[in-house]
């Protein structure tokens, strides 16, 4: 089975570079055949990837421990799920699965799109060969998953070793999270490719700017959607495995993760302008371009040793390879925009700071910041050692300072943003539109305060956040109180149809949303308490309003691991509530320990308790209890920004007028005058533009 995916593999490359060397040619020469020929090519690529990443799934659940990549991350006793996500779980695989998803995305790019933009598209089919080819050296060539184990007998000669049972895959990566939240992110990442290329090819080829963005809005969206569902996930995943009470701890990793998704974030909010007014083409362009990089930044990071992080895989001598391919990246696209720059001119320049267009402006510039806070802290030991030669590290409390007022920022703009008008916005405009919203906030900020909440930034926070819901409201309730008022609906359902009338607008405003139930639950972290406590059977731990009597001790076990547990019994004023059953595991096959976290989670608070195993002065079990507020809306306004990113892709819904006759001349009298005659009544259907 190797030598068939290692071939597969093989042709993939091939396939990919005709469809590059292919394309360049059908470009210059102006040949469609060549061109047609080219794109079949690039989507071939989809296929025999797929072959290979069939393959591997099959050594794994076939546990051919023959293969080095399997024998490496599976074992006999590892459950199925763990065995297909056990692809993604070393370098070799991971890379593997990412040119699978390239793949993928270009396939449906050259597909969806192979009978329009005929002066686009090759050249966008030009930029994902290339990437691909990038990926699909490294897969056959410098991390292939195909490599498989060898002996040498008493003659020397060298023999395949097939081994009885594998290593058995990471312990952190045994949660059923982790089955998902790779493929999103990995989705994200490379999803990211396919604006990156239709970019390149509408400056390379001078195509309509305002052309190239509306073709590629949803692609963005999609790509945008799903590097937010990974990089919660991820943050759920850490609150649930790793055991340290918190959720965020800026590991490079997840910085890595965090900063495509803000830069991506900056775009679709700055091609609002280009759409609108013809402006910020530069920047739009670039913001495209510095995102597609950071996408393989991050792809680099977990694989180089550069940072050190729990979630990156081993060091290696790959991180040339990425850092060689990001310089020719910068090149190619410094040399486009260079040969190309007339063609970016701006149709207009900004008529007010107090207009939308500030407003997306000054967004786009606070997030650039955040961005640059977050690469900066990043790479700062990085950079650091090559100074110095010592590696500095900095941590939470650089990236909270630098960033905890940025964020604060952003928030106040997403509440102005809808309240300003384009070009120009009137003071009594700003009056009328401010003036509720912003009571509204001051009012809840001045609740909170006198209940006892003294700390200044979860308090501004709790304003901002009451400030843009209200805003948010208020265009949904203006919008919909004159359809409902003309159609004679109820307000409900005039929300609704105010909704898929413009459904980029409002699925907006639903994302803001989310993102300020994200805030408010992200504020709550300046409230966690927790304690530890060596424990015995019959002892109790007190945490706000919690006792927690310890009951029982045991060992379940598993053919993948044992485990010890800890049976806990929560009592509120007295009352049994719940009962909670934290684990310590050591995973047999690698003889790696591991906690499972048990989670009470409701609205207001997280109870989340650790089995922290054995005092190692007396041997006792030590339970670790955290008290942490609001978690829950941080997970419940990622499910808000899904659906608003889900309504912002669907077609508009516009109003068509037709005339129903209500008797049987009536179509006579409707084709004789333009006028609605009577018995004839206008009744409203539905249509998608």
């Amino acid at each position: 089975m190797d030598i068939f995916g290692s071939f597969a593999l093989l042709l993939a490359l091939a396939a990919a570079v005709y469809a590059a060397v292919g394309g360049i040619a059908g470009i210059l020469e102006r040949r469609p055949l060549l061109t047609k020929t080219a794109r079949n090519a690039g989507m071939a690529v989809f296929g025999l990837v797929t072959l290979a990443v069939g393959t591997v799934e099959y050594g794994f659940w076939s546990d051919d421990f023959s293969l080095s990549y399997v024998s490496a991350h599976s074992n006999r006793a590892l459950p199925l799920y763990y065995k297909l996500s056990a692809l993604w779980a070393g370098q070799e695989g991971s890379l593997l699965f990412w040119t699978w998803l390239l793949s993928i995305y270009a396939f449906l790019a050259l597909f969806l799109n192979r009978k329009r933009h005929p002066e686009l598209m090759p050249y966008v089919g030009v930029t994902l060969a290339s990437v691909q080819i990038f990926f699909l050296t490294l897969n056959n060539f410098i991390a292939s998953p195909f490599r498989v184990l060898g002996g040498m007998d008493t003659s020397g000669a060298m023999h395949v070793a097939r081994l009885s049972d594998g290593s058995g895959l990471n312990p952190l990566l045994q949660y059923y999270e982790m089955v998902i939240h790779p493929p999103i992110l990995y989705l994200g990442y490379t999803g990211f490719t396919v604006p990156f290329a239709f970019a390149m090819a509408a400056l390379l080829g001078r195509y309509p700017g305002e052309k190239w963005i509306h073709i590629t809005r949803r692609w963005t969206m999609v790509a945008w959607c799903f590097q937010t569902v990974g990089i919660l996930l991820g943050a759920h995943w850490a609150y649930a495995v790793l055991g340290w009470g918190g959720y965020w701890a800026w590991d490079p990793v997840e910085n890595a993760a965090l900063l495509p998704w803000i830069t991506g974030t900056a775009f679709l909010h700055s091609v609002m302008m280009q759409e609108k007014r013809g402006m910020m083409k530069v920047w739009n362009v670039w913001l495209v371009f510095v995102t597609f990089m950071l996408c393989i930044l991050g792809t680099s990071l977990t694989r180089t040793g550069v940072v050190s992080s729990v979630h990156a895989f081993a060091e290696s001598s790959i991180g040339s390879w990425f850092f060689t391919f990001l310089g020719i990246i910068l090149l190619v696209c410094l040399a486009a925009w260079w040969k190309n720059r007339d063609y970016l001119r701006s149709d207009n320049q900004l008529d007010s700071l107090v207009s939308r267009e500030s407003s997306f402006l000054f967004n786009n510039l606070i997030l650039l910041a955040a961005c640059f806070a977050v690469l900066w802290g990043t790479l700062f030991p990085v950079l650091s050692e090559a100074v110095t030669g010592a590696k500095i590290s900095v941590g939470p409390p650089f990236f909270n300072k630098v960033n905890v007022p940025i964020a604060l920022a952003l928030l106040f703009l997403t509440g102005v943003g809808p309240l300003l008008a384009w070009r120009k916005t009137s003071f009594d405009a700003l009056k009328r539109n401010f003036a509720w919203p912003l009571a509204g906030g001051v009012a809840a900020g001045a609740v909170a305060f006198a209940l006892g909440f003294r700390q200044f930034y979860p308090l501004i926070c709790l304003i901002l956040s009451v400030f843009v819901a209200l805003t948010i409201a208020a265009e949904f309730y203006r919008g919909a109180r004159v359809i409902a008022s003309r159609d004679r609906r109820n307000l409900l359902s005039a929300v609704g149809e105010l909704s898929l009338r413009n459904t980029r607008r409002y699925g907006g405003y639903v994302i803001h949303f989310g993102i300020v139930l994200i805030f408010i639950g992200i504020s709550g972290s300046a409230f966690n308490q927790d304690i530890q406590k060596e424990m015995s059977v019959g002892d109790t731990l007190a945490l706000g309003p919690y006792a927690i009597l310890c009951q029982n001790f045991d060992q379940p076990s598993t053919a993948n691991y044992s485990s010890d547990r800890a049976t806990l019994e929560v009592l509120r004023n007295g009352k049994s509530e719940m009962m909670l059953y934290p684990e310590h595991r050591t995973y047999l096959a690698s003889q790696v320990s591991e906690t499972i976290v048990a989670v009470e989670s409701t609205p207001l608070r997280d109870l989340y308790v650790v089995y922290a195993g054995a005092s190692p002065e007396t041997g006792k079990p030590v339970i670790h209890a955290y008290l942490n507020p609001l978690v829950k809306w941080i997970w419940f306004g990622g499910i808000v920004v899904v659906l608003g990113t889900g309504l912002a892709m669907l077609p508009n819904r516009r109003a068509a007028l037709v005339l129903r006759p209500t008797s049987e001349r009536a179509w006579g009298e409707i084709a004789a005058s333009r006028t609605v005659p009577a018995g004839v009544r206008m009744v409203q259907t539905k249509g998608h533009d």
